[in-house]
Formats: C-alpha cells, structure tokens, sequence
C-alpha cells in the first residue's frame, strides 16, 4: 500500500501531465471552432463569440468562492450561468462542447487529481452535463421561468452523479483517507458533494429564474439575435451587390 506521500507524488505527476493535455485540447477545441466558424456550417462567428463571452463570464465567477470542504467542492458566485444561458439558447451539442470547455480551463486553474479517471468525471463529464440545459426550451408549454430552473436542475443532478462517483474512487484510496468519519467511501462521497453542490445549484437556478422573471434572459437573446441578424446581412451583402 502506498503512502501519502507516495501517493501525492503520483497524483502531481499525473496532474502535470492532464495540465498539457487541457491546454492542447482547449487549443484544439479553439481551431474546430475557428475553422467551422470559417465554414459557417455549425457555428457562425456571433455564436463564437457569445461562447468567449461565457466561458470568460464563467471562469471570472469562478473565484468568486467559499470552499467548506478540503480539496475543492466549492458554492461559487453563479459561475454555471452564463454556459448554461449558452446552452439554452444554442442547444445541446453547442452547449456540452462549451461546457467541455470551462470544465477544462476550470482544471486548468486549479489542478488537483488523483487518476486520470477522476479528471474525465470532475472535469469533462461533469461540466459536459451543461449541455442538458439545452433541451429546456423543449419542456413542453411551461413558462421561461420553470424551464430554466428545471434545467438548471437537470445539470446539476447529471454533474452530482459525475461527482459522485469520481469521490468514491477518491475516498477508496485510505491509505490516503485514514480519519474518514465513515468507512464507506461511497457514503463519504455523498455527504461530500451534498456540502457544496445543492447551495451552488440553489444560487444557480436562483439567478436563471431571476433573469427569466425580469425578462432580463429575453433581452440578452434579442440581442445574440440582433448580433446574428447583422452578421448575416453583411456576409449576403457582397452577393446582393453582384
């Protein structure tokens, strides 16, 4: 069995390798947006830079913070907002590829994993989950309101879930864990993620649901719409003038 510090080691070689890894999959995702806003097949340039918009929104917020347990698990000030007024109104592919994104950068400035199985659940599936906002404008003839803080609730149950399981596969490794108050890690887990992630959840569908009310969401689509609609006439303008 290893020791902590051993065991530490591993896990800051291994964070230093997923480092360079998200730095050139963020890198990567940047040149697949790039080249498909050149295209203008999946995403147009207003689309683009609605999503720089977000994931900076986001990513700023995400300092914004209180930490109660040790180790991240953090209640933020609504960091999951903007990326999830993207995914609401862009849908859910364009909405799990931002998600992707912010999960990535959030790894990026705050490195912390023990295998490369709990960065895919902490850090790609569980912001990938961002996406499901995106099928809320579906959810039959319910008001904004209920849809937004409906959705809200769906990513953060899918990014539970995520949590979830990435803690247990942390919290098993007792050599590192020895005081856990419960010698169930899958328990521990769960009283782990119920500190922090219902309160951010609460702020988060708190704040949609205040945007939503005020007609605050209605007018920051009018003008992705408005922003759209120009960018559509100057790209027609030139073969009009032919």
């Amino acid at each position: 069995m290893f020791h902590f510090s051993q065991l530490l080691a591993v896990s800051d070689k291994t964070t230093d390798i997923v480092t360079w890894i998200s730095i050139g999959a963020i890198a990567l995702l940047i040149v697949i947006l790039a080249v498909m806003c050149v295209l203008g097949k999946k995403y147009s340039t207003n689309e683009i830079a609605f999503a720089g918009i977000c994931i900076a929104a986001s990513v700023a917020l995400s300092f914004i913070k209180v930490s109660p347990v040790q180790y991240g698990g953090s209640i933020t000030l609504a960091r999951m907002v903007p990326p999830l007024i993207y995914a609401y109104k862009f849908g859910p592919v364009k909405g799990t590829l931002i998600g992707i994104t912010v999960g990535l950068f959030d790894f990026i400035t705050n490195p912390f994993i023990l295998t490369p199985m709990t960065f895919a659940l902490d850090y790609i599936l569980a912001f990938a989950s961002i996406g499901l906002m995106g099928f809320a404008p579906k959810f039959g003839k319910l008001p904004q309101t209920a849809k937004v803080v409906l959705g809200t609730v769906l990513v953060y149950i899918a990014r539970f879930t995520f949590h979830l399981v990435s803690g247990f596969i942390y919290f098993a490794e007792d050599s590192i864990w020895v005081d856990l108050p419960t010698p169930n890690a899958f328990v521990y887990s769960f009283i782990y993620q119920c500190v922090y992630l219902p309160a951010d959840c609460v702020i988060a569908a708190a704040v949609m649901y205040a945007l939503a009310k005020t007609k605050t969401l209605d007018k920051l689509f009018a003008l992705m719409d408005k922003k759209q609609k120009a960018h559509s006439e100057v790209t027609e303008q030139p073969e009009e003038q032919q």
